[in-house]
């Protein structure tokens, strides 16, 4: 197991792309946050990496369409994907976007980690399920993230956990669930974990096969 620990706090802006086809080179390793336009995906962004700004937040959601690309360190990146299914955005873009998605979720080499968040008091809507449906089918490992667990007491938080971890169970795969707190960092930790053991297991990967071959 690696031992060494990412450094979120060095996450810097390298790009935007419109479109899958126009992300970075496909190398390295990747891990992409997706979510509803109202889940507090950018707030997580920005309290992970300990940067107000990092990832711009919006007072109208679903405004930002592009894929926002940050980079950890060479070769290890966080992909900020466009929010989803925000009321106002246009049916036929809804779907091109969706349609977009299912092909990063399922061919991109590098991308090995997908966070998916979703405010705890409403979580599971169809999109967040076809986006744990595509990761599964990928064998890509998800952490979901209940935010802005702290609008709920201690007692209904922990039962709410608990029946969304019973719930995923039907999809199958990697699926990890935690509730997660921008506001009063709750969470932030495990997810850390999470982000550290994802980003790092190519390194693993490299130093088993240099012993093996020693």
């Amino acid at each position: 197991m690696n031992n060494k620990q990412i450094n979120f706090n060095s996450a810097r802006f390298i790009t935007s792309a419109p479109d899958i086809n126009q992300m970075p080179e496909d190398t390295g390793v990747e891990i992409a946050f997706a979510g509803r336009s109202n889940a507090g995906k950018s707030s997580a962004l920005n309290t992970i990496t300990q940067q107000k700004n990092l990832a711009r937040t919006s007072k109208t959601p679903g405004r930002t369409q592009l894929i926002n690309v940050f980079e950890l360190s060479p070769g290890k990146r966080l992909v900020d994907l466009p929010g989803y299914g925000y009321a106002k955005v246009p049916e036929e873009m809804k779907l091109k976007w969706q349609a977009a998605l299912s092909v990063y979720l399922q061919k991109r080499e590098s991308l090995k980690g997908l966070v998916v968040l979703m405010d705890i008091r409403h979580p599971l809507k169809d999109i967040d399920q076809q986006l744990l449906q595509w990761a599964s089918e990928s064998q890509l490992p998800v952490l979901a993230l209940l935010t802005k667990c702290d609008k709920l007491k201690p007692g209904p938080r922990k039962s709410e956990v608990l029946r969304v971890r019973e719930l995923v169970t039907v999809f199958g795969g990697d699926i990890r669930v935690e509730s997660f707190s921008s506001l009063k960092g709750l969470g932030l930790d495990q997810a850390k974990e999470v982000l550290n053991e994802w980003l790092l297991q190519e390194d693993d990967v490299i130093a088993s096969d240099d012993g093996e071959s020693a």
